[in-house]
């Protein structure tokens, strides 16, 4: 109950589904079975005379395979970010601390504790605040008097993000052009403004429409 409760309080924290309760009750539960299993086993093991072998190991196992449709249910798709897969891999941990605990090894489980805290408040922490790469789609659409294609990647260019991919779709009657990029940029996880490249250029005579979409 400790462990859980010391873990769950980060999820609870975080605003997590699966917070302090599901966290206490998917721990109880693992060490709730290994405390069954010892109960089950002797600790003189098969008597001599019995010819059922039971494999009681069966149970704390189906337990952690079970765990993984608790998990599965957590992980969630929300528009380009995918999220819950921590809360997750912490349900999973906190089942394997149970058994450990409910087994009788209270210092593993302990330790394995301190580890998963240690994971979820440090290394979390740190992790968020490294840069990583964020790849997004940007596309414009100008008329006879906007700036060519060269114009376009130059700026694009200047504002520090890399293209990955592009093509372009004209029409020569009306002389409408547009401008589609696949482009990749560095920054940090709490950079979630869009790019000042899209003001400079919603300013400049022939834009007609700036799109900007942020990529899984």
């Amino acid at each position: 109950m400790l462990a859980a409760l010391l873990v769950g309080y980060n999820r609870s924290e975080h605003g997590k589904a699966a917070g302090m309760a599901t966290t206490v009750l998917v721990t109880l539960a693992a060490s709730v079975a290994m405390i069954q299993v010892n109960l089950l086993l002797p600790l003189a093991g098969r008597e001599p005379n019995s010819f059922i072998m039971n494999d009681l190991m069966r149970l704390p196992l189906g337990i952690l395979t079970g765990v993984g449709f608790i998990g599965a249910g957590v992980i969630l798709r929300r528009s380009d970010l995918v999220v819950g897969v921590t809360t997750a891999a912490t349900m999973w941990l906190m089942t394997v601390v149970g058994l450990c605990l409910g087994g009788g090894q209270i210092v593993i489980g302990m330790v394995a504790t301190i580890l998963a805290l240690f994971a979820l408040w440090i290394v979390k922490s740190f992790e968020v605040r490294l840069r990583r790469e964020f790849r997004a789609q940007f596309s414009i659409d100008v008329d006879g008097s906007g700036p060519a294609e060269p114009e376009v990647r130059r700026r694009v260019q200047a504002s520090g993000l890399a293209i990955l991919a592009s093509h372009c779709t004209m029409k020569p009657v009306t002389a409408h052009r547009s401008y589609f990029y696949e482009v990749q940029q560095i920054r940090s996880f709490h950079e979630t403004e869009t790019p000042q490249l899209l003001t400079e250029l919603s300013s400049v005579p022939g834009v007609l429409k700036i799109a900007w979409q942020g990529l899984p």
